[in-house]
């Protein structure tokens, strides 16, 4: 292929895959390549209520791209790395793993505060496995309940309730200080009851300084997410949702919301959280997206967790945690794998030479498996085969 030769790239149909997309496209048209979107329909965007986990461990939102790869009818494919199998068609090639974004988990709440402060027995959703056991591993009593949905559409299911009581209440204020001045009316042309109207007065003066602005007013000022939220109907009320920090990023939701980094010792991201990765089998094509649009750096680190995951097994149905960041000659890494509720954990960090961290990742994980994570992932699998309530890593 050319360099001259327009690039045709899969993308999910998701705003959050389509922003993605645009960063690989981006790049790729400020080094004069002619390049296209496709968006193509995948399982895991047609099976909407069904539980990622039990999709299977073939990619429900990666395999219906590479597909169109393989086949030879779009030239490659942009994916979240983290939604990616570690075991991958023989042909099929990362070719080119961009700049990663902020790989760690925030905690979103509608006021911003951090895990220590939910209250006792606090509502909190996930859409993954891990997050879920590293959530009952800080918090045992906190109640983990299954989200799914968009970025946007998880922070509006968060923020719904307390803004639609807030609405209520400021139109409840309105109607009452309409009926205190329609009374305060009535006395005045009755001239009786003094000092009923000098109480209802201060009724007015209250309820005016309490709420400054009419519910229009204030309704106007909120975000457009915020406005979604108030006309969503939500089933169960969150105290707390986990996101991805690199989808609220993407979304440009990071300053829409107040979040609270979790700390990444105790909540170990996802394997390849926060990374793109651009998926193609032709030679020229591989060679272009390497050239101008794969950063080192972030390939190492996603390389050497993805690894990890790989020798560990468990994949989308295990909790797991793997973060890799190089530092100098040396790739620092740390593991983390759970039991569903937390109480059971099996973690270690080590140093991989950046010269050797691949092989050294998979000692890595041979190391954990002995030391007990291989029964904690096979009592994963066990529990996710006959489970029908259990949650994965997703887009979020």
């Amino acid at each position: 292929m050319s360099s001259t030769t327009t690039v045709r790239l899969a993308t999910r149909g998701s705003e959050l895959a389509r922003r993605q997309a645009t960063t690989v496209k981006s790049t790729l048209d400020s080094r004069r390549r002619e390049v296209t979107l496709t968006e193509v329909d995948t399982r895991g965007d047609q099976i909407r209520d069904e539980l990622i986990h039990r999709l299977g461990k073939t990619g429900a939102f990666v395999r219906a791209l590479d597909e169109k790869v393989l086949d030879g009818d779009l030239d490659a494919a942009v994916h979240s790395l983290k939604d990616m199998p570690t075991e991958m068609p023989a042909d099929l090639v990362v070719a080119a793993v961009p700049e990663r974004a902020p790989s760690g988990d925030v905690l979103v709440t509608p006021d911003g505060g951090d895990i220590d402060d939910l209250p006792e027995g606090a509502v909190v959703g996930t859409s993954s496995l891990r997050r879920k056991a590293q959530l009952l591993a800080a918090r045992p009593d906190l109640e983990i309940v299954a989200l799914r949905g968009n970025v946007d559409t998880r922070l509006e299911k968060l923020l719904a309730p307390s803004l639609q009581r807030e609405h209520q209440a400021r139109l409840e204020a309105v109607g009452k200080l309409d009926e205190i001045v329609g009374d305060a009316a009535a006395v005045d042309d009755g001239g009786d009851n003094a000092d009923s109207d000098t109480d209802d007065d201060d009724d007015a003066d209250a309820d005016s300084e309490e709420y400054d602005r009419s519910p229009e007013e204030w309704f106007n000022d909120r975000s457009a997410l915020e406005r979604d939220a108030m006309g969503r109907q939500v089933d169960t009320e969150m105290d707390a949702i986990v996101l991805a920090e690199a989808g609220l990023q993407r979304s440009d939701l990071l300053e829409t919301v107040p979040t609270h980094r979790l700390p990444r010792e105790q909540f170990v991201p996802a394997p390849g959280q926060g990374a793109i990765a651009v998926t193609a089998v032709d030679d020229d094509v591989i060679d272009q997206l390497r050239e101008v649009v794969d950063h080192p750096r972030s390939r190492i680190e996603t390389t050497a967790e993805r690894t990890v995951l790989a020798e560990l097994g468990g994949g989308c149905i295990a909790p797991i945690g793997v973060s890799a960041i190089v530092q100098g000659e040396y790739v620092h890494t740390r593991a983390q794998v759970l039991g569903p509720d937390g109480e059971e954990t099996v973690e270690a960090t080590r140093d991989l030479p950046i010269t050797d961290h691949a092989a050294a990742a998979a000692d890595f994980a041979a190391d954990l498996r002995e030391r007990g994570a291989a029964e904690l992932i096979e009592a994963a699998e066990t529990a996710a085969t006959a489970d029908t309530t259990g949650t994965r890593e997703d887009n979020g």
